[in-house]
């Protein structure tokens, strides 16, 4: 497999890197963890400019026609600066899945607004379980004439607070159905989750919320494939991400080696802290062409759900460790929030629980081994 990127693809990332390194410094990063909306409206409306936002939309939607592993390279970047933003939930768990499954009326009228960076969207999937299994949704959705009504309660819904709509998947008489659901609709109340990581995530309560029927995303009854979707393209983004921030972690601490001055010699030259450098950058390079292996698949359109996994447990390892050695080298003052290592290990738990922690993937890794047989030579 060719794991090579294209001319295009290296302009992506240097494009992208150039502008987060001068619009996202560290110091923007702690800035936005305490503003109440949690991103810049100004930047946001830079990256819609630069076509990021429909950098996987068809051009009839304003897109630019990339593909999944353009999309990658940017969600990669944008971990590498800790940038914060409904980028990831408006992108990849939302206008990835309208593009599939929306009607000629709902792409139209949505996907535009996407890529224009006129809208934020977010997907409302887990609940009091915090897991990612069908048994644990009890959402309800129940039919009255042309509408249905939304009981229930979602949790770790991203950047939900900022929203303009919501990818809502319920219970109904027929399974699980997907719902387009404008955040301004009564009997919607959004409360901000404190959290370590500052990641804007949000519990969001639905009260008899009235959905028409035409806001169903694809077939009612079939709302469980498009979880399945988001969850194979949302894991691998989410890895991409982590990955990102794992290699940002590497090169902040490779270069503190070189610089912090111990018994008159940069402590970089001590061979223990040589062989721990040396672990980081077998961690992270190991991880990345796991990760580029598993996008390659979804990009080819034959997604590996074992791969997929394989990948993200992986990587919830791989990232806190990588933080984890790269405070020991820097010692306690690691710890604190004014370095900027501190800001990576802060965001190490909060990306493994996104889209499964390392037992969810263990576990899908194990019932996937029963069908397994190895490639023949």
């Amino acid at each position: 497999m060719d794991l090579g990127f294209s001319k295009d693809q290296k302009m992506i990332r240097t494009s992208v890197r150039e502008f987060l390194e001068m619009e996202c410094p560290s110091d923007k990063v702690r800035e936005l963890e305490e503003d109440e909306k949690g991103y810049d409206p100004e930047m946001w409306q830079m990256m819609a400019e630069l076509g990021w936002m429909g950098i996987i939309l068809p051009e009839e939607y304003d897109g630019t026609e990339g593909d999944f592993i353009d999309l990658m390279i940017v969600i990669e970047e944008m971990g590498r600066k800790l940038l914060p933003s409904p980028f990831f939930s408006t992108v990849a768990l939302c206008s990835l899945p309208l593009m599939e499954y929306g009607n000629g009326e709902q792409k139209e009228r949505f996907l535009p607004s996407i890529a224009a960076g006129e809208q934020i969207w977010t997907l409302a999937l887990t609940e009091s379980s915090a897991t990612y299994r069908p048994s644990d949704i009890k959402l309800n959705a129940a039919l009255e004439g042309e509408e249905y009504l939304l009981s229930g309660t979602k949790v770790f819904v991203p950047y939900a607070h900022v929203a303009d709509y919501l990818l809502v998947i319920g219970k109904d008489e027929d399974g699980f159905t997907m719902f387009i659901v404008d955040t301004k609709t009564q009997g919607i109340k959004t409360e901000v989750i404190p959290t370590t990581a500052h990641d804007k995530q949000c519990e969001v309560t639905f009260d008899d919320v009235k959905v028409p029927a035409r806001n169903i995303l694809g077939e009612a009854g079939r709302g469980w494939d498009m979880v399945n979707f988001i969850f194979q393209r949302g894991t691998v983004l989410k890895c991409a991400e982590m990955v990102g921030g794992a290699q940002a972690a590497l090169e902040i601490t490779n270069d503190y080696a070189k610089k912090r001055i111990q018994f008159d010699r940069p402590i970089g030259s001590f061979q223990a802290v040589q062989h721990k450098l040396a672990e980081m950058f077998i961690d992270v390079e190991g991880l990345r062409y796991l990760i580029y292996e598993a996008a390659c698949g979804i990009s080819n359109r034959s997604p590996s759900d074992l791969l997929i996994s394989i990948a993200k447990a992986k990587a919830n390892e791989v990232y806190q460790r990588t933080c984890i050695e790269s405070i020991k080298v820097h010692g306690a003052i690691g710890f604190t929030r004014e370095q900027d290592i501190g800001l990576y290990h802060l965001r190490t738990k909060a990306s493994e629980f996104a889209l499964g922690d390392s037992n969810f993937h263990r576990d899908r890794i194990a019932a996937e081994l029963e069908h397994y047989q190895a490639p023949t030579l």
